[in-house]
């Protein structure tokens, strides 16, 4: 048995069931780890409960395979990128690429001075909340970042 198993540019803990190690994968929750464990035992024939340390190396290669092409084995409403912005077609990125498709998602929407690009630029709630008596304490932290 193995302590590390590397799945998609992440180290995750061999002595977890497959489905709660799959959440040490940034971009990937409860729901959709459950959904790929679902894939994986169906595809490898393993028994449930296994251990992720506990598989082979084949077997290691059938679950990276599927968490690098999601899109193919999970519905569309579990994706985290529908309809992306350049490609047009339905996209679920993990790990380190989720942080850069986050800024430049951003950054897009305040190079085109959308409602929700100035309101993360300002330091803002963007998403219709209160802000009158509540959101102080980020907000005074953002303007002096910015000041200097």
């Amino acid at each position: 048995m193995r302590e590390i198993v590397r799945i998609a540019d992440t180290d995750l803990d061999g002595r977890k069931p497959i489905r709660y190690a799959l959440l040490g994968i940034k971009g990937i929750g409860h729901s959709l780890a459950h959904m790929i464990t679902v894939v994986f035992h169906e595809k490898t024939k393993t028994p449930w409960g296994m251990k992720l340390g506990e598989i082979t190396e084949e077997q290691e290669e059938v679950l990276e395979e599927i968490v690098k092409n999601l899109p193919r084995y999970v519905p569309h409403w579990a994706l985290n990128t529908q309809k992306d912005w350049e490609t047009g077609k339905d996209l679920h990125v993990v790990g380190k690429d989720l942080d850069t498709k986050e800024m430049l998602v951003l950054k897009r929407l305040a190079n085109i001075k959308s409602y929700r690009g100035l309101r993360r630029m300002w330091g803002l709630k963007v998403r219709g909340q209160r802000t009158r008596t509540h959101g102080r304490k980020n907000k005074q932290r953002m303007t002096r970042k910015k000041r200097k």
